[in-house]
């Protein structure tokens, strides 16, 4: 039997350089048709997280009520700019994400973290199943405090609700701020483009505590 490495993240002078030139942004949502990219209506919040592979969690996310928009991209690193090759090096410190744009007056923080919390494993540490790599570590980066402070307690909610079901102890990092750079048109709304493709996504079988 094999062991593996543990995916270890590079420190920020050893990651790949990027480049100026941000990604190309489609229009508009396949799905929602709303525009992927800023300035979005006034009165939206913006959230991202980060559940293993991007392409079924952002499925998650599009389906919700109140959701105005959603697509797929990489932060949480050092590489501005990246491109998934170089994201899944392991080199660019980046974990794979999904920015959710929600309108609050129609869906609620909680009702998000519900999702997030309920759609993955977050006790892998940087591993989904059988994806490995720092690119598939749990994550949630917010835009201000409020949310920050929001995101710190649904995790102590859910740990405990983790620890009185099955035990482990969850490794989603929690941070405000970090830049979000867009992933690759083929890879926005991924399973509306190929219904039937990859998605290794699996949760814990724990409800998030109402």
């Amino acid at each position: 039997m094999f062991a593996f490495p543990e995916p270890r993240m590079p420190a920020p002078e050893q990651a790949l350089p990027g480049r100026e030139e941000p990604m190309p942004v489609p229009g508009r949502h396949m799905v929602l048709g709303t525009p992927l990219a800023p300035p979005y209506p006034e009165g939206m919040q913006v959230i991202q997280f980060g559940m293993g592979c991007f392409w079924g969690a952002e499925r998650l996310f599009w389906q919700l009520d109140g959701v105005y928009s959603t697509s797929v991209g990489y932060g949480g690193g050092y590489t501005p700019n990246p491109t998934y090759r170089e994201v899944c090096s392991g080199q660019t410190g980046h974990t794979e994400l999904v920015r959710v744009v929600f309108d609050p007056r129609r869906v609620d923080l909680d009702a998000l973290f519900r999702t997030f919390w309920e759609g993955h494993d977050p006790t892998q540490g940087m591993r989904q199943g059988n994806d490995v790599g720092t690119q598939y570590r749990s994550a949630i980066y917010t835009t201000d405090a409020d949310q920050l402070a929001a995101a710190e307690t649904s995790r102590q909610r859910f740990q405990a609700a983790v620890d009185k079901a099955r035990g482990g102890t969850i490794s989603t990092e929690i941070v405000e701020g970090p830049a979000f750079y867009f992933a690759e048109e083929d890879h926005q709304q991924y399973l509306a483009k190929v219904p039937h493709g990859y998605c290794g996504l699996g949760g814990l079988s724990v409800p998030y505590p109402a």
